[in-house]
């Protein structure tokens, strides 16, 4: 029963958010006909969000595949699905415990702090989850101290990270109905940042001027297709016709291969999209439940792609640029005796896109191409420096691919490293717990000060 509660239900991204909306219709006496059709839209939505993604991965995958053959890199992919699944042959009850405690520790701190943030991404709160077991283990610690101290991280993170990237949100969305929980945060704050350092006076991704014989690249799912089929053709050409026929396509010719893996490519974009628009529809007038009654004033923190509609343009522009950015890395790693760090192509499509929106909207152009860029970078480096800090899983040829996960882990196994003492570990979590009091308070009296200086 425990494992059909914390694995089999808790542990479907998609079941999780459908009872948040079934739980948020409920509390507002929504009729039978308008909870189960809100319920199992937004159920859909997400695993409609899913099937695109899986169909992103499965085309992706071939994409590197050939990329690693015609280029000859030898190096650490990473893939946050992949460490995962290694881990859990070690961690799994320690990763379904800290993700189904840390989930109610996040609606505590939602509920008593001032980010009123609930955190709906499921799969990366079980990455995450997965990632603070290994490294409180490698740490030393097991059993009942293990779990609490991952679960009080865990919850901080998913309301702190929202929190510190919503002012921009705010910026791509242009309201304040949900934020953005997925653990890229760092990389869309940094690449705001250098957006607004970098961008002024540039014009957005999405006033791109096209000539009318081009209109037809406005379309998103036409301009996504004719990049992905020329990056697919490139590749195929570098890799080989021997093995792409050989290996990859079954016989098929390779330039016929290469086409249709790029038209798979705009097809899961398409179909990624289609599903946040079903799933915000939902999702985001259920939440209003939970945010009168349970958590007042929350807003749902949802998956990445939820910002994807907001700029198109800048999407597949963050994705290039963040994807250049750690070809060029490969060539410094080295340099600086790290493992090397081979661009994989579902970090740097989705946290890519990602920083590429939130760099518009900061930046303009500009702010999309180096803001994107700058992500690019850091989740080449960041894994390279999490590897050692990972143990024996840093050496199976993958690692955490997201920004968040790799300065997590990397401060948090320092910590434990630097500190032996368990109450002196309590004593700073305690003291990260009491950010958001702090940042609370110093809001508010930063808004009184202003009010004072108006009147």
């Amino acid at each position: 029963m425990i494992d059909l509660i914390m694995k089999d239900i808790l542990g479907t991204p998609a079941i999780l958010v459908g009872l948040f909306a079934l739980i948020g219709l409920l509390v507002q006496r929504k009729n039978t006909g308008d909870v189960v059709s809100g319920t199992l839209k937004t159920v859909m939505g997400f695993v409609i969000l899913g099937a695109g993604a899986n169909v992103l991965v499965q085309s992706l995958g071939q994409f590197s595949s050939m990329f690693n053959e015609a280029f000859a890199v030898d190096g650490v992919i990473p893939n946050n699905e992949a460490i995962v699944a290694l881990a859990q042959e070690s961690f799994g009850t320690e990763t379904a415990m800290i993700m189904l405690f840390g989930m109610v520790v996040n609606i505590i701190l939602a509920r008593i702090s001032p980010f009123k943030y609930i955190f709906l991404t499921g799969h990366h709160t079980m990455f995450m989850a997965c990632l603070i077991s290994v490294i409180l283990s490698t740490g030393g610690f097991s059993g009942i101290s293990l779990i609490i101290l991952g679960s009080i991280i865990l919850g901080g993170l998913m309301v702190l990270f929202p929190a510190m990237l919503q002012p921009f949100t705010r910026k791509v969305t242009g309201s304040d109905d949900f934020a953005i929980g997925h653990f890229g945060s760092i990389g869309y704050l940094v690449a705001s940042f250098v957006g607004k350092r970098v961008g002024k006076g540039s014009k957005s991704t999405e006033e791109i001027k096209v000539p009318k014989s081009l209109g037809f690249l406005r379309d998103t799912s036409v301009s996504v297709s004719l990049t992905m089929i020329i990056l697919f053709f490139v590749v195929a050409g570098a890799a080989g016709p021997a093995f792409v026929e050989g290996e990859l396509s079954a016989g098929q010719n390779f330039l016929v291969f290469a086409f249709m893996q790029g038209l798979t490519f705009a097809a899961g974009v398409y179909i990624i999209l289609a599903g946040v628009r079903m799933l915000l529809g939902e999702i985001v007038p259920a939440f209003k439940g939970i945010a009168d009654k349970v958590v007042p004033n929350a807003k749902p923190a949802l998956d990445a792609p939820a910002i994807f509609p907001f700029a198109g343009n800048a999407v597949i522009i963050g994705f290039l640029s963040s994807f250049i950015a750690g070809l060029v890395s490969m060539l410094f790693l080295p340099l600086l005796g790290l493992k090397v760090i081979v661009p994989g192509l579902v970090p740097h499509f989705f946290t890519g896109a990602a920083a590429g929106v939130f760099g518009n909207a900061t930046g303009g152009r500009r702010g999309a191409v180096i803001g994107s860029m700058a992500n690019g970078v850091m989740i080449s480096f960041l894994p390279a420096l999490l590897l050692p800090v990972l143990g024996s899983l840093g050496f199976q040829g993958t690692t955490f691919g997201d920004a968040d996960f790799s300065v997590v882990g990397v401060v948090l196994g320092n910590i434990i490293n630097l500190i032996d003492s368990n109450i002196a570990i309590f004593a700073v979590i305690i003291l990260l717990l009491a950010i958001p009091f702090l940042w609370g308070l110093r809001s508010k009296t930063s808004e009184k000060n202003s009010n004072t200086n108006v009147a």
